[in-house]
């Protein structure tokens, strides 16, 4: 009788397999960027397939833990490169499927409003949020992770969970409710009247655009609602060439503009109270191939 494994896999594969889009939702979820995720997985199943399965308790655990210190080592990276980086930096968009909403706090946690609250919070503090407050992992297994005490990490899921709390959109936030705001930002990029979108804008909406110096964007982001859609009249005009289609992105309602077949830019909304505080253009190239495909994330 042939074994389950003689068509190439093999325990260590399978396990990585089967938690694959969890471990690439707790990188994302670190990083904002689902390439440096993609990178990050790679590392991991490269120490994965040298690790001794037998001496394995927990194998989620573990792969969740390898994943984590990657992500870490990663993340200095980054900051390095965002500080050199042209312009306002938004995170990398992911389409998503329709049923991440259907988990509300998974959709919660990969929107792009919460993956800018936790760019606020130093790695480690983002590390430990993310693994007790999304993948509701243990404070001894938090520990090995972030190389912490118990206590210790204890305290920066205290600390980490008051400072989001502080910052995060306010109240849940219904898939209509994001829809309905986002039909009128596209009825103004259709017809050039802005007054629906004025409606739906909280006066103290902030604007970011991230082109990364290669698409058209402002550089810094532009607070209030009259200067937000004063800029936004201003560029109407040369967004109406522009094909607009509705989608899943980040697990919320977005657009996704496209110019001869080829995606633009993707737009994302926070809102509070029923207006938008937060309207988010991603516009750089490098970022917009994630939205190509559907990314599967899961916890």
């Amino acid at each position: 009788m042939m074994s389950n494994h003689t068509e190439g896999t093999d325990p260590a594969t399978e396990a990585f397999v089967a938690h694959r889009n969890l471990l690439f939702t707790v990188a994302y979820e670190m990083l904002g960027s689902a390439t440096d995720a993609e990178d990050v997985l790679q590392e991991t199943w490269v120490r994965w397939a040298g690790v001794d399965l037998d001496d394995v308790r927990n194998q989620r655990a573990y792969l969740v833990q390898i994943v984590t210190r990657q992500a870490l080592g990663r993340l200095r990276t980054l900051g390095r490169r965002k500080e050199s980086y042209v312009g306002s930096w938004l995170p990398e968009p992911l389409l998503t499927a329709p049923d991440v909403a259907e988990d509300v706090e998974l959709a919660d946690s990969v929107s792009m409003a919460m993956l800018l609250v936790l760019e606020t919070l130093t790695p480690v503090e983002r590390a430990v949020f993310v693994l007790r407050e999304v993948f509701d992992l243990g404070y001894d297994e938090i520990a090995q992770a972030v190389g912490k005490s118990q206590d210790a990490v204890r305290q920066i899921a205290h600390r980490a969970r008051t400072h989001v709390t502080a910052r995060r959109p306010r109240g849940a936030v219904s898939a209509a409710e994001a829809h309905g705001a986002l039909q009128a930002f596209q009825r103004a990029i259709e017809t050039g009247d802005i007054q629906h979108l004025l409606d739906v804008l909280s006066p103290d909406v902030v604007l970011i655009a991230d082109g990364g110096g290669v698409a058209q964007a402002v550089p810094t982001p532009i607070t209030g609602a009259d200067k937000v859609a004063r800029l936004l009249a201003a560029g109407l005009g040369r967004m109406g060439d522009r094909s607009v289609r509705h989608a899943q992105v980040n697990g919320c309602p977005a657009l996704i503009l496209a110019l001869d077949g080829d995606i633009d830019t993707v737009v994302t909304v926070r809102l509070d109270d029923g207006l938008i505080t937060g309207l988010y253009a991603v516009r750089n190239p490098d970022k917009l191939s994630h939205l190509e495909r559907e990314s599967a994330v899961s916890r």
